[in-house]
């Protein structure tokens, strides 16, 4: 174990160079099936969509209670009435069309002209070595999208309450932009010829990916995807409910002044933290796929939306201020040791890949970057952090993101399971994503991550699990 530190703190194009090229590159082009293989990916492209449009009915038509058939004879015409409720107020429209589109590409011609830093991601296998450069401007095109939309919403240009008007249409047209999207990614990289961990299956290709690094000149459509669309749309979905409401009530409730809050935290702590997500696994090995592309586009801000709206149409909850206080405690404490947890390990990857730098954006908390941090050196020449946050568990920031996801639960209180499906979805994806995580640390550490897992032994709390 050592804390010792380089010297040099500063950006550089010529980052010194990682130790574990020989191994990535193993990993960069192995192939197994994932979520069942090709059966399963099929499931997902069916299944998703169905999942998000049956959430919408229950919740935005019928108050978040579920809505089932009478019987099991009645399960055939009950889907048919479900289709046809779901076409009546949430088919594809030009107001959706409009409004999501006009949205994702403001949002990429912000991409390509907003000041940034250039960062570089890690060392590519796929591409000999090479180090894609990141145009790190999320924060500007974020406050860039909030001030304008403030801006349209309060001199009548577009009034921010046509969102939750238009919802289920918006939400369609996400939906099918997203297979469009996929699809042409796909194509043209199947017309390039530069399939990468390709299985050879269409349909599990298609749903998986088979290109790596997407590129639209300057703009990283894998990164773009994940920071600039998803969680900037469900901020906006949140305060749409907030205008609306004030329309309805003439004040806002504590209920959505706390959802509004908690997107906007999220958002803006996404945006302000470009920097860390290129070292990302997301980033360095995921491949832009239909998985991606749809979850990213459409079913994060379409499916952790639904407390907002539970709220707005049930509201005012009336819950107590000891209840509301409560709720407000463990959203602000989860968000600081979720914000400063992923920031102490993404800025301790920075530091020694010689990539850190200093950014300003609000807030900045303590405890953020740890200074002389002490890790685990591996044969294999990585360096586990075993510091900060990250000497008590092996995922801090997965406990706190958790605890973020409790209380957006809690806020709406116990009348509908909505409120908690974001909660209940992600604890599942969190317990894929771990194991996951572990079985190919332990392939690639070996003894080491064994050493790892005694010096830290808990996954999410300590001396519990």
């Amino acid at each position: 174990m050592s804390s010792e530190q380089p010297d040099a703190q500063q950006v550089t194009s010529n980052p010194r160079p990682r130790e574990d090229v020989a191994y990535e590159d193993v990993t960069d082009n192995s192939f197994v099936y994932e979520f069942g293989g090709p059966p399963g990916a099929a499931a997902m492209m069916l299944g998703f969509p169905v999942l998000m449009a049956y959430q919408f009915l229950c919740v935005y038509d019928n108050h978040g209670h579920f809505l089932l058939p009478d019987s099991l004879g009645d399960l055939g015409p009950w889907a048919g009435r479900m289709a046809q409720r779901y076409w009546e107020i949430a088919a594809p429209s030009w107001a959706g069309a409009r409004i999501y589109l006009g949205f994702t590409f403001f949002m990429v011609s912000l991409a390509y002209v907003c000041p940034g830093p250039v960062m570089y991601g890690y060392k590519l296998p796929s591409l000999n070595g090479q180090r894609l450069a990141y145009k790190c401007n999320a924060l500007w095109s974020w406050w860039t999208a909030v001030i304008t939309s403030l801006v349209l919403h309060f001199t009548g240009l577009f009034r921010l309450t046509q969102i939750i008007d238009n919802l289920g249409p918006i939400m369609s047209v996400a939906m099918l932009w997203s297979f469009f999207l996929a699809a042409a990614v796909y194509a043209v990289t199947a017309a390039r010829g530069k399939k990468h961990r390709a299985s050879g299956n269409f349909i599990y290709d298609y749903c998986m990916g088979v290109c790596l690094n997407p590129r639209l000149g300057s703009l990283d459509m894998k990164l773009f995807t994940e920071l600039r669309v998803p969680w900037p749309a469900l901020f906006f979905i949140s305060l749409s409910c907030a205008f609306k409401q004030y329309e309805q009530l003439g004040y806002v409730t504590p209920e959505l002044v706390f959802m509004v809050l908690a997107h906007w935290l999220y958002a803006n702590a996404c945006n302000k933290g470009e920097e860390c997500v290129i070292t990302s696994w997301d980033i360095f090995y995921e491949l832009e796929s239909w998985y991606l592309l749809f979850w990213n586009l459409a079913g994060v801000p379409f499916s952790y939306c639904y407390t907002s709206i539970y709220v707005l149409q049930n509201g005012p909850m009336g819950f107590s201020i000891g209840w509301n206080v409560m709720c407000f405690t463990l959203l602000l404490v989860g968000y600081f040791f979720w914000d400063t947890g992923n920031s102490q390990r993404n800025r301790f990857r920075m530091y020694w890949n010689n990539t850190l730098i200093k950014r300003n954006a609000f807030p900045q908390l303590p405890k953020s970057f740890i200074k002389d941090a002490k890790f685990l050196q591996t044969r294999h020449g990585n360096k586990l952090l075993i510091d900060g946050w990250y000497a008590y568990v092996r995922k801090p920031h997965y406990t706190a993101d958790l605890v973020m996801s409790l209380s957006w639960g809690l806020i709406a209180g116990f009348g509908s399971f909505f409120p908690y499906f974001y909660l209940t979805f992600f604890l599942i994806v969190l317990v894929h994503r771990v194991g996951r995580d572990d079985a190919r640390c332990a392939r690639k550490y070996g003894s080491d991550w064994d050493l790892y897992m005694k010096t830290v032994p808990w996954k999410f709390i300590p001396y519990i699990y």
